[in-house]
């Protein structure tokens, strides 16, 4: 069976994006060497092929610079994120937030501190909610 083309970040692709959101603009030497620096040994072409697949999903943008290309995020990483708990939800989950939520909850990743956030957020969103018309 083929592989579906994601819509959202994949985990290189995702690696990628990280490297670009914390540092601002890259090149694809710059992703080489930061790649390197964690382990991860790709090849220039490697490099320029997932650079091009960001820019054709509307992730990056780029401009000339000598013979390469300097790259920077389009996409904020903020964004980014809910896109992709978004898609996790609908793929996962059917659709449901409330089954993801206690999927977290009901596992033992989630200290007591973090349910104390998450319930912060969930009463500002009430909050929030309850002073709409």
């Amino acid at each position: 069976m083929a592989r579906r083309k994601s819509r959202t970040l994949t985990e290189v692709e995702l690696e990628f994006m990280q490297e670009i959101w914390r540092v601002g603009e890259v090149t694809t030497d710059d992703v080489i060497d930061a790649l390197r620096r964690r382990g991860r040994k790709l090849t220039d072409g490697s490099v320029r092929k997932v650079l091009s697949i960001l820019q054709a999903k509307g992730y990056v943008s780029r401009r000339p610079l000598g013979r390469g290309f300097v790259y920077w995020a389009r996409v904020p990483q903020a964004q980014a994120s809910r896109d992709m708990v978004m898609d996790l939800v609908q793929r996962v989950f059917g659709g449901s937030a409330a089954l993801m939520v206690a999927a977290l909850v009901e596992g033992a990743s989630v200290s007591d501190e973090e349910l104390a956030r998450i319930k912060r957020l969930i009463d500002r969103r009430e909050t929030e909610k309850g002073d709409q018309p």
